[in-house]
Protein backbone atom coordinates (compact mmCIF):
# COMPACT_ATOMS: atom_id res chain seq x y z
CA UNK A 1 0.00 0.00 0.00
CA UNK A 2 1.33 3.11 -0.88
CA UNK A 3 2.07 5.79 1.91
CA UNK A 4 1.13 9.43 2.23
CA UNK A 5 4.18 11.50 2.12
CA UNK A 6 3.58 15.64 2.86
CA UNK A 7 6.46 17.53 0.99
CA UNK A 8 6.69 20.49 2.89
CA UNK A 9 8.08 23.84 1.39
CA UNK A 10 7.73 27.54 1.47
CA UNK A 11 9.16 28.76 5.14
CA UNK A 12 9.02 32.77 6.82
CA UNK A 13 12.29 33.72 5.83
CA UNK A 14 14.07 35.00 2.35
CA UNK A 15 14.99 31.43 1.99
CA UNK A 16 11.59 30.88 1.02
CA UNK A 17 11.99 31.35 -3.00
CA UNK A 18 14.77 28.67 -2.70
CA UNK A 19 12.79 26.44 -0.78
CA UNK A 20 10.01 26.47 -3.61
CA UNK A 21 13.09 25.55 -6.34
CA UNK A 22 14.12 22.53 -4.08
CA UNK A 23 10.46 21.54 -3.26
CA UNK A 24 10.05 21.37 -7.66
CA UNK A 25 12.48 18.57 -7.76
CA UNK A 26 11.84 16.88 -4.97
CA UNK A 27 8.27 16.97 -6.17
CA UNK A 28 9.19 15.54 -9.72
CA UNK A 29 11.51 12.80 -8.10
CA UNK A 30 9.80 11.51 -5.90
CA UNK A 31 8.09 7.47 -6.65
CA UNK A 32 4.41 7.64 -7.98
CA UNK A 33 4.54 4.04 -7.47
CA UNK A 34 5.26 4.18 -3.76
CA UNK A 35 4.20 7.46 -2.45
CA UNK A 36 1.15 9.38 -2.81
CA UNK A 37 2.47 13.04 -2.56
CA UNK A 38 0.85 16.05 -1.19
CA UNK A 39 3.15 19.33 -1.41
CA UNK A 40 1.82 21.70 1.59
CA UNK A 41 3.12 25.46 1.45
CA UNK A 42 3.86 26.97 5.20
CA UNK A 43 3.95 30.82 4.48
CA UNK A 44 3.07 33.52 6.82
CA UNK A 45 -0.63 33.49 5.41
CA UNK A 46 -0.96 29.95 6.34
CA UNK A 47 -0.26 26.20 5.65
CA UNK A 48 -1.83 25.04 2.45
CA UNK A 49 -2.26 22.03 0.29
CA UNK A 50 -3.07 22.90 -3.25
CA UNK A 51 -5.44 20.96 -5.29
CA UNK A 52 -4.85 19.35 -8.40
CA UNK A 53 -7.47 21.98 -9.78
CA UNK A 54 -5.74 24.81 -8.33
CA UNK A 55 -7.91 25.65 -5.31
CA UNK A 56 -6.64 25.55 -1.68
CA UNK A 57 -6.70 23.26 1.05
CA UNK A 58 -6.01 24.49 4.98
CA UNK A 59 -4.00 22.04 6.68
CA UNK A 60 -5.38 20.99 10.13
CA UNK A 61 -2.58 21.55 12.56
CA UNK A 62 -3.95 19.70 15.43
CA UNK A 63 -3.08 16.68 13.86
CA UNK A 64 -1.41 17.86 10.17
CA UNK A 65 -3.66 16.53 8.19
CA UNK A 66 -6.01 17.93 5.45
CA UNK A 67 -9.29 17.42 3.04
CA UNK A 68 -8.82 16.23 -0.44
CA UNK A 69 -11.86 14.54 -2.75
CA UNK A 70 -14.10 14.65 0.54
CA UNK A 71 -11.61 12.21 2.62
CA UNK A 72 -9.58 13.06 5.13
CA UNK A 73 -5.57 12.80 4.45
CA UNK A 74 -2.77 11.89 7.02
CA UNK A 75 0.61 11.02 6.80
CA UNK A 76 2.66 8.53 7.26
CA UNK A 77 5.86 10.58 7.03
CA UNK A 78 7.20 14.35 5.93
CA UNK A 79 9.99 15.26 3.55
CA UNK A 80 10.82 18.73 4.79
CA UNK A 81 12.14 20.79 1.84
CA UNK A 82 11.95 24.13 3.47
CA UNK A 83 15.26 26.28 3.98
CA UNK A 84 15.56 28.97 6.87
CA UNK A 85 12.58 29.15 9.42
CA UNK A 86 10.81 27.35 10.79
CA UNK A 87 11.76 24.10 9.08
CA UNK A 88 15.73 24.05 9.26
CA UNK A 89 15.81 25.48 12.56
CA UNK A 90 14.03 23.13 14.44
CA UNK A 91 10.54 24.58 14.96
CA UNK A 92 8.79 21.72 12.33
CA UNK A 93 10.38 18.81 13.86
CA UNK A 94 9.37 19.54 17.70
CA UNK A 95 5.87 19.85 15.98
CA UNK A 96 6.33 16.69 14.44
CA UNK A 97 7.95 14.74 16.86
CA UNK A 98 4.97 15.89 19.10
CA UNK A 99 2.26 14.28 16.48
CA UNK A 100 4.34 11.50 16.36
CA UNK A 101 5.05 11.76 12.57
CA UNK A 102 8.56 11.01 11.17
CA UNK A 103 10.38 13.18 8.92
CA UNK A 104 13.60 12.93 6.08
CA UNK A 105 15.47 15.58 8.23
CA UNK A 106 17.98 16.19 11.53
CA UNK A 107 15.97 15.92 14.54
CA UNK A 108 14.62 19.36 16.54
CA UNK A 109 17.76 19.40 19.01
CA UNK A 110 20.17 18.91 16.17
CA UNK A 111 18.33 21.03 13.40
CA UNK A 112 18.82 23.82 16.55
CA UNK A 113 22.05 23.63 16.92
CA UNK A 114 23.33 23.28 13.49
CA UNK A 115 21.11 26.68 12.13
CA UNK A 116 23.01 28.63 14.94
CA UNK A 117 26.66 28.81 13.60
CA UNK A 118 28.15 29.67 16.90
CA UNK A 119 26.65 26.54 18.74
CA UNK A 120 27.85 24.52 15.86
CA UNK A 121 31.21 25.49 16.02
CA UNK A 122 31.39 25.20 19.63
CA UNK A 123 29.92 21.55 19.25
CA UNK A 124 32.39 20.72 16.40
CA UNK A 125 35.24 22.23 18.57
CA UNK A 126 34.52 20.16 22.03
CA UNK A 127 34.44 16.98 19.76
CA UNK A 128 38.26 18.12 18.51
CA UNK A 129 36.58 18.82 14.81
CA UNK A 130 38.72 22.05 13.86
CA UNK A 131 37.14 24.91 13.22
CA UNK A 132 37.94 28.84 12.87
CA UNK A 133 38.04 31.12 15.91
CA UNK A 134 35.04 33.48 16.07
CA UNK A 135 33.07 35.91 17.90
CA UNK A 136 29.59 36.34 18.63
CA UNK A 137 28.07 39.46 18.82
CA UNK A 138 24.52 40.18 20.12
CA UNK A 139 22.56 42.86 19.17
CA UNK A 140 21.28 44.18 22.26
CA UNK A 141 24.69 43.67 24.30
CA UNK A 142 27.07 44.71 21.33
CA UNK A 143 28.81 48.29 21.87
CA UNK A 144 31.26 48.75 19.35
CA UNK A 145 32.94 46.72 16.17
CA UNK A 146 36.32 47.28 18.62
CA UNK A 147 34.93 44.06 20.15
CA UNK A 148 35.77 42.18 16.94
CA UNK A 149 39.02 44.02 15.93
CA UNK A 150 40.66 43.39 19.37
CA UNK A 151 40.24 39.59 19.47
CA UNK A 152 40.01 38.15 15.79
CA UNK A 153 42.76 38.42 12.98
CA UNK A 154 41.64 39.80 9.85
CA UNK A 155 40.10 39.03 7.37
CA UNK A 156 37.02 38.11 8.65
CA UNK A 157 33.76 37.09 7.39
CA UNK A 158 30.65 39.12 9.29
CA UNK A 159 27.54 36.60 8.84
CA UNK A 160 24.22 36.33 10.61
CA UNK A 161 24.43 34.25 13.44
CA UNK A 162 20.82 31.62 12.22
CA UNK A 163 19.93 31.91 8.35
CA UNK A 164 21.68 29.95 5.49
CA UNK A 165 21.81 31.06 1.63
CA UNK A 166 24.62 33.32 2.76
CA UNK A 167 22.51 36.11 3.12
CA UNK A 168 24.12 38.97 4.91
CA UNK A 169 27.24 38.13 4.48
CA UNK A 170 30.58 39.83 3.83
CA UNK A 171 34.49 39.50 3.78
CA UNK A 172 36.09 42.08 5.93
CA UNK A 173 39.71 42.88 5.20
CA UNK A 174 40.18 46.46 6.34
CA UNK A 175 38.69 46.62 10.02
CA UNK A 176 38.73 50.89 10.16
CA UNK A 177 36.89 50.81 6.75
CA UNK A 178 34.56 47.72 6.18
CA UNK A 179 33.88 46.40 9.41
CA UNK A 180 31.17 48.57 10.53
CA UNK A 181 28.94 48.24 7.35
CA UNK A 182 29.26 44.50 7.26
CA UNK A 183 28.05 44.06 10.98
CA UNK A 184 24.98 46.55 10.14
CA UNK A 185 23.94 44.67 7.07
CA UNK A 186 24.11 40.65 8.93
CA UNK A 187 22.73 42.88 12.07
CA UNK A 188 19.55 43.43 9.20
CA UNK A 189 18.85 39.96 9.21
CA UNK A 190 19.16 38.75 12.78
CA UNK A 191 20.05 39.63 16.14
CA UNK A 192 22.90 37.53 16.53
CA UNK A 193 26.18 38.24 14.21
CA UNK A 194 28.74 35.96 14.07
CA UNK A 195 32.66 37.21 13.32
CA UNK A 196 34.72 34.44 12.32
CA UNK A 197 38.52 34.25 11.05
CA UNK A 198 38.85 33.29 7.93
CA UNK A 199 40.96 29.77 7.16
CA UNK A 200 42.72 29.97 3.54
CA UNK A 201 42.33 26.85 1.42
CA UNK A 202 40.36 25.08 -0.80
CA UNK A 203 36.77 24.98 -0.33
CA UNK A 204 35.21 22.02 -0.24
CA UNK A 205 31.75 20.40 0.55
CA UNK A 206 29.74 17.22 0.46
CA UNK A 207 26.55 15.59 0.90
CA UNK A 208 26.45 12.99 3.53
CA UNK A 209 23.37 10.68 4.65
CA UNK A 210 22.60 7.19 6.70
CA UNK A 211 21.02 4.79 4.75
CA UNK A 212 20.14 1.17 6.43
CA UNK A 213 23.12 2.03 9.32
CA UNK A 214 25.52 3.03 7.10
CA UNK A 215 26.73 6.74 6.95
CA UNK A 216 27.31 7.81 2.49
CA UNK A 217 29.59 10.23 1.70
CA UNK A 218 28.76 12.13 -1.48
CA UNK A 219 31.61 12.93 -3.98
CA UNK A 220 33.39 16.02 -3.21
CA UNK A 221 32.23 19.41 -4.83
CA UNK A 222 34.99 21.94 -4.86
CA UNK A 223 33.47 25.64 -4.75
CA UNK A 224 35.20 28.66 -6.38
CA UNK A 225 33.90 32.14 -5.99
CA UNK A 226 34.33 34.43 -9.00
CA UNK A 227 35.62 38.06 -8.83
CA UNK A 228 38.30 37.16 -6.31
CA UNK A 229 35.85 37.37 -3.52
CA UNK A 230 37.39 34.10 -2.01
CA UNK A 231 34.14 33.17 -0.13
CA UNK A 232 30.95 31.81 -1.46
CA UNK A 233 28.13 34.43 -0.93
CA UNK A 234 24.08 34.22 -1.81
CA UNK A 235 25.54 35.72 -5.41
CA UNK A 236 27.90 32.97 -5.94
CA UNK A 237 25.44 30.82 -5.10
CA UNK A 238 22.40 31.47 -7.02
CA UNK A 239 23.50 33.84 -9.56
CA UNK A 240 25.98 32.05 -11.41
CA UNK A 241 29.09 33.81 -9.68
CA UNK A 242 30.71 30.75 -9.08
CA UNK A 243 32.42 27.82 -10.22
CA UNK A 244 31.54 23.70 -8.72
CA UNK A 245 33.20 21.14 -9.42
CA UNK A 246 31.56 18.13 -9.25
CA UNK A 247 33.36 15.32 -8.17
CA UNK A 248 36.27 17.86 -7.38
CA UNK A 249 39.66 17.47 -8.69
CA UNK A 250 41.50 17.10 -5.59
CA UNK A 251 44.39 14.22 -4.29
CA UNK A 252 42.97 11.25 -2.92
CA UNK A 253 44.94 11.93 0.80
CA UNK A 254 43.04 15.21 0.52
CA UNK A 255 39.74 13.51 0.08
CA UNK A 256 39.72 10.98 2.40
CA UNK A 257 40.72 13.93 5.48
CA UNK A 258 37.54 15.63 4.20
CA UNK A 259 35.15 12.67 3.90
CA UNK A 260 36.38 11.14 7.38
CA UNK A 261 35.62 14.12 8.99
CA UNK A 262 32.25 14.80 7.13
CA UNK A 263 31.40 11.54 8.96
CA UNK A 264 32.55 12.45 12.13
CA UNK A 265 30.79 15.46 11.94
CA UNK A 266 27.32 13.61 11.09
CA UNK A 267 27.66 11.30 13.91
CA UNK A 268 28.95 14.01 16.37
CA UNK A 269 25.83 16.14 15.65
CA UNK A 270 23.70 13.13 15.43
CA UNK A 271 22.01 14.34 11.80
CA UNK A 272 19.58 12.02 9.98
CA UNK A 273 18.47 12.67 6.19
CA UNK A 274 20.78 14.04 3.65
CA UNK A 275 22.70 17.40 5.31
CA UNK A 276 25.53 19.02 3.47
CA UNK A 277 28.91 20.04 5.23
CA UNK A 278 31.14 22.71 4.16
CA UNK A 279 35.26 22.76 4.70
CA UNK A 280 38.18 25.18 3.78
CA UNK A 281 41.13 22.50 3.48
CA UNK A 282 43.83 24.11 4.86
CA UNK A 283 47.38 22.70 3.36
CA UNK A 284 49.49 24.11 5.75
CA UNK A 285 47.80 22.63 8.65
CA UNK A 286 47.02 19.84 6.68
CA UNK A 287 43.22 19.49 7.92
CA UNK A 288 39.91 20.57 6.93
CA UNK A 289 38.38 23.09 8.89
CA UNK A 290 34.09 22.89 9.48
CA UNK A 291 32.62 25.90 8.56
CA UNK A 292 28.58 24.79 8.84
CA UNK A 293 26.28 21.94 8.57
CA UNK A 294 23.70 22.69 6.19
CA UNK A 295 20.34 20.12 7.54
CA UNK A 296 18.14 20.91 4.88
CA UNK A 297 20.49 21.63 1.43
CA UNK A 298 19.22 23.15 -2.09
CA UNK A 299 17.67 20.50 -3.97
CA UNK A 300 17.28 22.47 -7.09
CA UNK A 301 18.64 20.84 -10.50
CA UNK A 302 21.44 22.97 -10.11
CA UNK A 303 22.25 22.59 -6.42
CA UNK A 304 24.89 20.72 -4.96
CA UNK A 305 23.06 17.70 -3.34
CA UNK A 306 22.01 16.79 -6.78
CA UNK A 307 25.49 17.26 -8.91
CA UNK A 308 26.33 14.70 -6.42
CA UNK A 309 23.82 12.11 -6.71
CA UNK A 310 24.34 12.43 -9.72
CA UNK A 311 27.82 12.04 -9.86
CA UNK A 312 27.39 8.76 -7.91
CA UNK A 313 25.86 7.33 -10.73
CA UNK A 314 22.22 7.27 -8.90
CA UNK A 315 18.93 9.05 -9.96
CA UNK A 316 17.58 11.20 -7.65
CA UNK A 317 14.18 9.54 -7.58
CA UNK A 318 16.25 6.55 -5.95
CA UNK A 319 17.89 8.99 -4.01
CA UNK A 320 15.01 10.71 -3.06
CA UNK A 321 13.23 6.81 -2.10
CA UNK A 322 16.00 6.13 0.32
CA UNK A 323 15.98 9.66 2.41
CA UNK A 324 12.00 8.80 2.82
CA UNK A 325 12.66 5.06 3.68
CA UNK A 326 14.92 6.07 6.56
CA UNK A 327 11.70 7.69 8.41
CA UNK A 328 10.52 3.96 8.73
CA UNK A 329 13.31 1.54 10.27
CA UNK A 330 13.04 -2.13 9.60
Amino acid sequence: MKKNIALVTGGFSGEAVISYKSAATIDSNLDRNLFNVYKIDINPQGWFYQQPDGSRTIVDKNDFSLVADNHKITFDAVFIGMHGTPGEDGKLQGYFDTLKIPYTSCDAATSAITFNKRYAVAVAGMAGIPVAKSVLLIKNNFTSPEEVAGHLKFPVFIKPNNGGSSIGMSKVDNPSEELGAAIDKAFKEDDQVLAEEMIKGREFTVGVFKSKGKIIVLPLTEVKAHDDKSFFDFEAKYQGKSTETTPAEVDETIADKIRETAKKVYAVFNCRGIVRIDFIYNDQAGRPYMLEVNTIPGQSEASIVPQQVKAMGWDLKNFYTKLVEECFPA
